[in-house]
């Protein structure tokens, strides 16, 4: 009786022990009921998006079943919900996660701040791409473990906190495309781990020194108001951007040696002594240095007073080559001197190359934002391939650009200008920078078709040109555009429509489907070319080719989607959007515009010429930056088209320089243009308005006998502005206009000289509003 009591007894036991261990178990995949907590804030602080396997009220995030959710032992360890549609804010609870190291929620459209409680176990934090506003928090100081932060392309201000001193595991940092402003703090000389650092597009100022001694490898600082010397150790960085900002010609020296003491000179005592050391030499101990040393004295001083006299020889026979140096070269230094003197000579302002701002032409840190989603170009070389000369960068030394003026004139012109509202919403970019870093290939649901199986029906006379730009079918597009309907028109021009494009994952995209005419006129492997031309144009404020088609006689080109339209619709048909553009923005959209056309004419080699310069080609994006359409598209048009062009824009736009009429077109031709756009900015005007006077029809002829009179300036002011301009920047911006539209193209600047000009002016509304405040 007593052996079964105990037999049944080690059963309940082992079944009470099982019991426990299944309970334990359980409890250990159960998620932290602080993470649950904080999880169930932040999806309603999102406003409860549709997420698949996501509650507001109960529910385990460690179940494996929340999207982007993952855990380790019940603890929250990683959110990514990149490109997820999510709106809302992230509320004030993401401090309560105690153990979160990854949160990616880049391509979205949160807003409200960035909270100040972040947890302190993050390592990554990838917010890029989004709505958020107000400042950086100054609790980064926290984040001791914290290794990579992307916060570009949002719309942050204020300045960049000092709180780095603890931040010694960061290696990439992203703050570009926002509107930082103020200067870099000190504590960033403490980052000893940082490698990528991009700032690019904001306000900053002040000087690069904190940044001298960090392990960079990649720093983009371009499109800031930064000044001063540029420290000459950031020169060793391999990939350093720094154009669009104010820096001097000279080079910052390089840090003083530690030692008091002058450093020693060939033949004297290392650096490594100390000054004692030097100044008083103790008695060398038994030795061949000591000897040596005692034996040579003798020699030395006997050979001292020839030195003297071989050195002074020396100098006077290098004293009477330089002057006669100086004779024979100051008349032809003179010479360039009076030449150079209409050019700027220290050229900052060749904006970023090699992709849109935060992304392409620098990289993406650890996670890239939304315009960092296509791969970048790597075109084969021409000496492996017979092509026509494409437009490439021109060498650039550290301070200067070299401006060559375009005097060809150009065989083939447009003839037809859109009068669509949309014209052109998102047309081309064209050809020529080096391919920017590796970046994550786009993902999209298209079957990529080597260029040389859509001409089964053509003979090409030479091989077919190779190229990396991706390939879209023509089925793939029908079927994104709806078949191309009406719904999805944004405009049409004389090329062709422009139609837009939504791809599986919800990325919007453009396409110009090129008319039958415009397609015959040229052989397949010159619209290969052309292809490979636009995509090498890689620049802030021009539209980026996305990919092209050449299928079943189809010829397109995709390009990206600028969400607000061109500047013609703000401007002219949308009173409510006009008036939201301020003088600041509108400064900021001339000097965009105005970057776009000194790259084309004095950065790409050969230079390329737009023909076709209005308000109607420059699309705004969602932070109304400015991005120039249909460049390098000349070889597409027709070449009688220049006389029924000029006469459009003349009687009907007004954007046309007067040598235009005769078949002329110069780089100077779209510096006219361009004043025409400056004119229309301040006054809201169309370029020619039919509905108008006689007199005031044609916007240029109306307003340059009132752009030197400063009473009746202030009466042309668009009324939108309701006054609110500083008058000086009004008279600057008039006369850089006056300029602009000079009746004799060699009387006009170059585009140089513009973006040098708008700098400035904006530079100094900059100082005054800071002294203001």
């Amino acid at each position: 009786m007593d052996a079964k009591r105990f037999v049944v007894c080690c059963l309940n036991l082992e079944i009470l022990v099982w019991i426990v261990l299944a309970f334990a178990v359980q409890l250990s995949d159960e998620a932290n009921p602080g993470d649950v907590a904080a999880i169930n804030n932040l999806y309603a602080s999102l406003g409860s998006p549709s997420l698949p396997g996501w509650g507001a009220v109960g529910g385990d995030p460690c179940n494996g079943l929340w999207q982007g959710v993952e855990c380790d032992n019940g603890n929250i360890l990683t959110i990514r919900l990149n490109a997820a549609n999510l709106g809302g804010e992230l509320g004030d609870n993401l401090g309560s996660f105690s153990s979160l190291k990854i949160i990616d929620l880049s391509n979205n459209h949160i807003g409200g701040s960035i909270p100040s409680n972040l947890p302190v176990t993050l390592r990554n934090i990838f917010l890029s791409a989004n709505a958020f506003t107000g400042s950086i928090p100054t609790s980064l100081s926290s984040l001791s473990q914290l290794s990579a932060m992307s916060l570009n392309a949002n719309h942050l201000t204020g300045e960049i906190p000092d709180s780095f001193q603890g931040l010694t595991a960061l290696v990439n940092l992203d703050l570009s495309s926002n509107n930082i402003s103020g200067s870099l703090p000190p504590s960033v000389r403490n980052l000893s781990s940082l490698t990528t650092l991009y700032l690019q597009n904001n306000q900053l100022s002040g000087t690069l020194d904190v940044l001298q001694d960090l392990p960079l490898a990649n720093l983009n600082v371009e499109n800031n108001l930064f000044s001063g010397p540029i420290p000459q150790k950031l020169f060793s960085i391999p990939n350093f951007k720094k154009d669009g900002n104010l820096f001097n010609s000279s080079i910052a020296p390089l840090p003083p040696p530690t030692s008091s003491t002058t450093p020693p000179i060939s033949g004297s005592p290392t650096s490594a002594q100390t000054p004692s050391s030097q100044s008083k030499p103790k008695t060398q101990a038994n030795g061949p240095s000591a000897s040596a040393e005692s034996s040579s004295t003798g020699k030395k001083k006997s050979l001292s007073a020839k030195r003297v006299v071989w050195i002074s020889i020396a100098a006077v026979l290098s004293f009477i080559i330089f002057v006669l140096a100086i004779l024979l070269c100051l008349p032809k230094c003179l010479r360039k001197w009076h030449e150079t003197q209409r050019t700027p000579k220290h050229h900052e302002i060749t904006p970023y190359m090699g992709a849109r701002e935060n992304l392409g032409d620098s990289g993406s840190l650890v996670q890239p934002g939304r315009d960092i989603e296509k791969a970048p170009l790597v075109v084969t070389p021409k000496e492996k391939q017979p092509r026509r000369q494409a437009p490439v960068l021109k060498p650039q030394d550290e301070q200067q650009v070299n401006v060559q003026t375009m005097s060809a004139v150009p065989k083939k012109d447009d003839s037809e200008i859109n009068l669509g509202r949309l014209d052109i919403d998102l047309m081309p970019p064209p050809p020529p920078p080096p391919p920017p870093p590796t970046l994550p290939q786009e993902r999209v649901i298209v079957k990529p078709i080597a260029p040389a199986e859509d001409t089964a029906t053509r003979l090409p006379t030479r091989p077919l040109p190779l190229t990396s730009v991706k390939f879209y079918t023509i089925a793939s597009l029908q079927q994104y555009t709806n078949s191309f309907s009406q719904d999805n028109l944004l405009g049409s021009g004389m090329l062709g429509s422009v139609y837009r494009v939504e791809l599986p994952n919800g990325k919007l995209l453009a396409v110009k489907k090129l008319d039958k005419r415009v397609c015959d006129q040229q052989k397949d492997d010159e619209f290969l070319d052309l292809v490979n031309n636009i995509d090498r144009i890689r620049h802030a404020n021009v539209v980026e080719l996305m990919g092209y088609c050449a299928e079943h006689g189809q010829r397109l080109l995709v390009y990206e989607y600028c969400c607000n339209g061109t500047l013609q619709d703000a401007l002219h048909f949308d009173d409510e959007f006009k008036r939201q553009l301020s003088w600041n923005t509108r400064m900021r959209m001339a000097l965009g515009a105005a970057r776009a056309l000194e790259y084309l004419h004095e950065v790409c080699e050969p230079p390329i010429i737009h023909r076709n310069f209005k308000s109607a080609n420059l699309l705004l994006d969602e932070e109304l930056a400015v991005h120039v359409s249909d460049c390098g598209l000349a070889p597409l048009m027709s070449s009688g088209a220049v006389s029924q062009l000029s006469g459009q824009l003349l009687t009907t736009y007004g954007y046309g320089a007067p040598e235009f009429e005769s078949g002329i077109y110069t780089s100077q031709s779209d510096v006219y243009s361009f004043g025409v756009v400056m004119l229309e900015l301040i006054t809201g005007r169309m370029s020619y308005d039919q509905t108008r006077n006689r007199g005031e029809q044609f916007l240029v002829r109306w307003a340059i006998p009132q752009l030197h009179d400063i009473d009746l300036l202030t009466r042309m002011v668009d009324p939108a502005l309701d006054g609110k301009y500083p008058i000086k920047s009004l008279s600057h911006f008039a006369d850089i206009i006056s300029r602009c539209v000079q009746h004799e193209r060699e009387f006009r600047p170059p585009m140089s000289e513009v973006v040098q000009d708008l700098i400035q002016m904006i530079r100094r509304e900059s100082h005054k509003r800071s002294d203001g405040e």
